[in-house]
């Protein structure tokens, strides 16, 4: 249910008709968010001034009014509320029309309104009164502290109020290059003309709104839905700092890694998985040596524990841990000499 925003009377002659303001549309374009790719987090925009670049804090930002190239006049907030118009709870009808007269390009935001305080009676009574002849009422309307041309429209059951734009917010046709109208001024040979009447007549029909979608936004909501049901959906994250030691580790997006995987070929090690298997080759091999060296010059009471030896990733290794793989050979080479 579309919620109240304003709520008055229409006004006409000595007629007071009380009514209630809603909303006639609601918004179904695709919206998209701007997002930082490493964390999913919303970005802003930032307050600059365009010629420095730099950032300007809320309390050093005015209005201004440019009458002239980079000439300004400033504007205080006081003043622009003291120069608005009074809000008033009446739509003033000023004039009755003929429908045809109002040319689509006028037409604006539209709304519907619904009668208020027991005025049914008189809601029915003005919109059957239009219906009847055929007219649409010209009214004067300030919603949100805007002053409003508007066009009272019967629509059915309903009374709905369009939002007009002024007559100087309308571009004059004088202003484009156009063909000259008639058929012969145009150029346009009554055979011509014929057949293009045909292609309309073949084309024509019953206006029916429902026939016709938004195909854009049935395309890209189709495809959030069917990432959702995959699973391929993001969620605000911290930015990880990557570590060299743990590179597969920092890999946020499912498809590269999977990638790296395909690209190493059957069989083949990662070129992390390598390096960490070279080190631990190469530490080994100096645990070893360093047994056997001590193999060669022990004695009985030497038994304090092996120092710990940095490895080339900048971790530290127990000496003793690698150590403990060797001694059973070296307990037997001791009992052979």
């Amino acid at each position: 249910m579309a919620h109240m925003i304003w709520k008055g009377a229409i006004s006409f002659g000595l007629v007071h008709v009380p009514v209630q303001l809603y909303p006639a549309t609601q918004s179904e374009k695709v919206g998209f968010n701007l997002l930082d790719k490493r964390t999913i987090d919303p970005v802003g925009y930032k307050q600059i001034n365009k010629r420095t670049g730099k950032d300007v804090t809320r309390d050093n930002i005015v209005r201004g009014f440019e009458y002239e190239k980079d000439k300004y006049v400033v504007l205080s907030d006081e003043e622009i509320r003291a120069a608005n118009p009074e809000s008033t709870q009446t739509v003033d009808i000023l004039a009755f029309v003929d429908a045809g007269d109002i040319s689509f390009l006028f037409l604006d935001t539209p709304y519907f309104l619904t009668p208020d305080r027991k005025g049914e009676k008189v809601y029915a009574l003005l919109r059957e009164a239009m219906k009847a002849s055929g007219k649409v009422g010209v009214a004067s309307v300030v919603l949100h502290n805007k002053q409003h041309l508007a066009a009272l429209i019967p629509l059915g059951p309903v009374l709905a109020l369009n939002t007009l734009r002024w007559a100087a917010e309308v571009r004059d046709f004088d202003q484009f290059k156009l063909p000259a109208e008639g058929v012969k001024a145009a150029g346009v040979s009554a055979r011509e003309l014929d057949m293009a009447k045909k292609l309309i007549d073949d084309m024509s029909d019953k206006w029916d709104p429902s026939q016709y979608h938004d195909t854009f936004r049935d395309d890209i909501m189709a495809l959030v839905d069917r990432k959702i049901r995959a699973g391929k959906t993001e969620e605000i994250t911290e930015v990880e700092t990557p570590r060299e030691s743990r590179q597969s580790a920092d890999i946020l997006d499912l498809s590269d890694l999977l990638k790296r995987s395909l690209g190493r070929g059957k069989g083949k090690p990662a070129s992390g998985g390598r390096k960490r298997a070279a080190d631990d080759e190469e530490a080994e091999a100096n645990d070893e040596e360093a047994d056997q060296d001590t193999d060669a010059s022990a004695t009985p009471a030497r038994k304090k524990p092996k120092t710990t030896r940095a490895t080339r990733g900048g971790g530290t290794r127990a000496s003793g841990r690698s150590g403990s793989k060797t001694a059973p050979a070296a307990r037997k080479r001791r009992a052979a000499a």
